[in-house]
């Protein structure tokens, strides 16, 4: 079920494409229906994809929300259909059908405390462009791990 990957400069310099695509080639087994990356001068964050809950286009990853959120995420979000109910009648509408677009929505109204709603297995970054702030989380079990490091003023993320 994918696999993610990101990379934060923390000296401000601008993210290289071929690292971060080097990164996701590690785990390219691990998603097998597509790739995506987003990078944003200093931040950068890849998806490779294995469709499930929605396999069209809508769904692909990075997914932008609100041209404030980049969300890049590994799992499944069970409960994903009551969020969504619940968020849609709280005003929120939906693209696409798939959990991802449901966190970023908690996200944007719960804000950190969205992953206490979230019943499912999950490892993701949010990064809010406006703020310039990374949310990572992984769920409780750590089916989903969320691994990360600092090395050569650059934190390095992944999971699969």
């Amino acid at each position: 079920m994918c696999a993610i990957a990101g990379i934060i400069n923390l000296d401000d310099y601008p993210v290289d494409s071929k690292e971060l695509l080097q990164l996701l080639q590690v785990a390219k087994h691990r998603g097998p229906d597509g790739q995506g990356f987003f990078i944003e001068k200093n931040i950068g964050i890849g998806h490779n994809r294995l469709a499930i809950f929605d396999q069209s286009k809508d769904a692909a990853q990075p997914m932008a929300y609100r041209d404030c959120y980049q969300i890049v995420f590994n799992g499944a979000i069970y409960n994903f259909l009551e969020l969504r109910t619940e968020l849609i009648d709280k005003g929120y509408f939906f693209t696409s059908n798939s959990d991802t677009e449901v966190i970023l929505a908690a996200y944007d109204f719960w804000g950190n405390a969205c992953v206490s709603h979230f019943n499912g297995m999950w490892a993701f970054a949010i990064y809010d462009r406006i703020k310039k702030t990374f949310f990572c989380s992984c769920d409780r079990f750590g089916v989903k791990p969320f691994y990360y490091a600092i090395q050569a003023n650059k934190i390095y993320f992944a999971s699969e």
